[in-house]
């Protein structure tokens, strides 16, 4: 069989064969949310693009802000991501002085997370850029198409959800 170079050949040499191992595109989530959050963060990065930040980091920023002054756990968890992933995303938001990271008095072994006076300017500096983002999604999308896709993608996000998937999983497998 001749090697395919080009990757649209590959595919349909592989529908040809009978050796297609993947499912439609349109049927995984995981793939699917994957895809329209990518697109989403770069339609808003855009947007914010002026003021230096991008959206990953305004999210941070907000959650900290939100909370007034989290654990890094706390953090991770509000975020859904784990804790060297938040380090790692952190690291310029402190290096660019719009956080501080200081360790917990009441805990040594924990890290407190907290906005600067630049990190709550920068945040304030964002914000019409990020309502201007919110006002085109809602234009193109629908403002309830909007609200019913954050309604949604709150409840994946959730613990509850999490929980759900595993004792699913659990059941198919057999496990306690």
């Amino acid at each position: 069989m001749k090697e395919h170079t080009n990757p649209m050949a590959r595919k349909t040499a592989a529908k040809e064969t009978g050796d297609a191992i993947a499912p439609p595109e349109t049927v995984c989530n995981g793939t699917a949310l994957r895809k329209a959050t990518r697109r989403v963060s770069q339609l808003y990065d855009a947007v914010l693009a002026p003021c230096g930040l991008r959206s990953t980091q305004r999210s941070i920023l907000i959650h900290i802000a939100r909370a007034g002054r989290p654990s890094m756990g706390e953090l991770a968890e509000s975020l859904v991501l784990d804790r060297s992933a938040l380090a790692h995303n952190l690291k310029p938001l402190e290096r660019d002085g719009f956080v501080a990271v200081a360790v917990d008095p009441k805990d040594r072994r924990s890290h407190l997370v907290e906005l600067t006076a630049l990190g709550k300017a920068k945040l304030k500096e964002s914000m019409q850029l990020w309502e201007q983002a919110q006002h085109r999604f809602e234009s193109a999308f629908g403002s309830e198409q909007a609200s019913a896709l954050r309604r949604s993608l709150a409840l994946i996000a959730s613990n509850d959800f999490a929980k759900t998937f595993q004792q699913t999983e659990d059941r198919i497998t057999g496990k306690r």
